[in-house]
């Protein structure tokens, strides 16, 4: 017969297992941020290049976890914390990108603050799409 429930201490196994995973996930994400705003260096006034690119390629890393983990790979419990939460958690920020908004704005360009909020929103969703169908249509392969 299976077993339906788990017993407190694996319950808390795979807690703290999943804590970690997720600690070491954000380690590599937080790591490939600084990274990225040491290589693209965000000119005073101008597009926030770390940011845009940033929250484009993590909204790409996830859509292809998420869609891979959710549907080609058999179950794992730290994938998901490891490579979603943790990674991709903190590779992208949308706090950033609104105080950048913000700051646009207040420096007296509040359309290049508009047009920045908005194409890093359109260009999130155009990429979530976009992986998720390259990567449905991969396993099919």
């Amino acid at each position: 017969m299976p077993k339906v429930a788990i017993t407190y201490d694996e319950a808390r196994r795979l807690s703290h297992g999943a804590g970690l995973a997720v600690f070491a996930g954000g380690v590599a994400g937080a790591l490939a941020r600084a990274g990225l705003e040491h290589w693209l260096p965000q000119p005073g006034g101008g597009w926030p290049w770390p940011t845009f690119v940033a929250n484009t390629a993590g909204t790409a890393l996830l859509a292809y976890f998420a869609t891979r983990l959710g549907e080609r790979l058999p179950p794992a419990t730290y994938r998901g914390p490891l490579l979603g939460t943790g990674l991709c958690g903190a590779l992208t920020t949308f706090s950033t990108l609104q105080l950048e908004a913000l700051q646009l704005a207040h420096r007296g360009h509040s359309a290049l603050a508009a047009a920045y909020f908005a194409a890093t929103l359109a260009t999130g969703l155009a990429t979530m799409l976009a992986i998720t169908k390259l990567t449905r249509r991969l396993r099919l392969r």
